[in-house]
């Protein structure tokens, strides 16, 4: 009994040592260029389609699966209104960007739209982005098209003045 006790706590400690470094940022500068996969405090959603980190960059791919909703999730950010700015293309066809505040990861319903759709075309894109409470920012990217990809570099995001 006292091993399954131990284990229980451990695993708790173990739990609450994940969240610890993942607390929410008024800040971010990430180029990418040392991932090999998506980092710890991030998360992404594919569905059939690939979403990866690759040649300094993140790249979202559709593979056979145009119309996948694909989010790429910063770590939890504190409320607040903010700059973002990303540099994004695309290898062709038609692409889009749409920005999200994200409350749970893990409940779809918890996606609202904070920024439109808007078309990709290979330039640096700039949002001012506000949260009212802490949440995730979800960039989500539309592929059209079988083998489309889009890539994603230079990402900050800083508190407006």
């Amino acid at each position: 009994m006292k091993k399954i006790i131990f284990a229980g706590i451990m695993a708790l400690g173990g739990f609450a040592t994940a969240n610890a470094q993942c607390k929410p940022v008024s800040a971010l500068t990430e180029n990418f260029d040392t991932w090999k996969e998506i980092g710890s405090c991030w998360t992404s959603q594919q569905g059939k389609a690939m979403l990866y980190a690759s040649d300094k960059k993140i790249i979202f791919y559709s593979m056979t699966n145009p119309g996948e909703n694909m989010y790429l999730v910063t770590p939890k950010i504190k409320a607040g209104t903010y700059t973002l700015t990303l540099d994004i293309s695309d290898n062709g066809g038609d692409t889009t960007l749409e920005l999200f505040s994200i409350n749970n990861t893990s409940d779809p319903k918890s996606y609202v739209s904070i920024a439109k759709p808007s078309k990709i075309t290979g330039a640096k894109k700039t949002f001012t982005i506000s949260l009212k409470k802490d949440a995730h920012l979800g960039l989500k990217v539309l592929l059209n098209s079988i083998h489309q990809a889009v890539y994603v570099d230079n990402l900050s995001l800083k508190p407006k003045k």
